[in-house]
């Protein structure tokens, strides 16, 4: 309905805009409330086993499973869109200031910070990845951070197909998508109680609205809250 009813004001508003009607009625016409799509999110021993799988893996030294553990760990530690982690480059990313600078929608850029882990798990990875670039020489993509066995930058069905292969592995029927990570990234955050305004600067929304659709996975932490700190709760 949404759709349609933009159709048709486009529609009076071409023919306005040419004198062919006198006037848009469409203008006046309300358009119809958009539920808000609840993301699906993965919660703390959800993530706790997925990182314990990947992990076992990445143990056995295979350049493919190293290389998946750090995209994980990235994933989870600045939640980045799934473009903006393809396309970094390795100067893009300081393990030593633990800090990554991405370019988001609009090629609008924003610094993150990286935990840890994360920064563990790219350090293990950049060693393999190394090894694979001298053995590979000039013909492989030195710029990029993440490469195939090819030395090409990895691209985002590669990304999705490693990320997804771990997800279904924790839930096969939810439905869990790359994108789930930057929900869960989000969701974790406000958790613990992190400011609804920080969170927006590190998922790089232009809009305070568009962040607010993952404080409804806080209600329990609000509830805590407000049950400690009421005096009449």
């Amino acid at each position: 309905m949404a759709r349609t009813l933009s159709a048709i004001r486009s529609f009076y508003k071409y023919l306005h805009r040419n004198e062919i009607v006198d006037a848009n009625p469409a203008r006046a016409v309300g358009a119809p409330r958009l539920e808000k799509y609840l993301p699906g999110y993965l919660d703390r021993a959800q993530i706790d086993l997925l990182f314990q799988m990947a992990e076992v893996r990445a143990w056995e030294g295979k350049f493919v499973d190293v290389r998946s553990l750090a995209i994980l760990e990235l994933f989870y530690s600045t939640g980045m869109r799934l473009s903006e982690l393809q396309g970094l480059s390795r100067g893009e990313l300081d393990v030593v200031s633990q800090q990554v600078k991405v370019r988001g929608k609009g090629r609008k850029e924003r610094i993150i910070p990286i935990g840890d882990h994360a920064v563990l798990a790219i350090r293990n990875y950049e060693s393999k990845r190394d090894d694979l670039l001298r053995a590979l020489g000039p013909k492989a993509d030195r710029n990029a951070l993440f490469i195939g066995n090819t030395g090409k930058r990895l691209g985002v069905r590669g990304i999705q197909k490693t990320v997804t292969k771990f997800l279904a592995q924790i839930d096969e029927e939810a439905g869990l998508s790359v994108h789930s990570l930057r929900h869960t990234f989000a969701t974790h955050l406000l958790d613990a109680g992190a400011d609804l305004r920080a969170v927006q600067e590190l998922l790089g929304h232009a809009s305070i609205s568009t962040t607010q659709i993952y404080t409804h996975t806080s209600i329990e932490r609000l509830k805590r809250v407000y049950d400690k700190a009421h005096p009449r709760a």
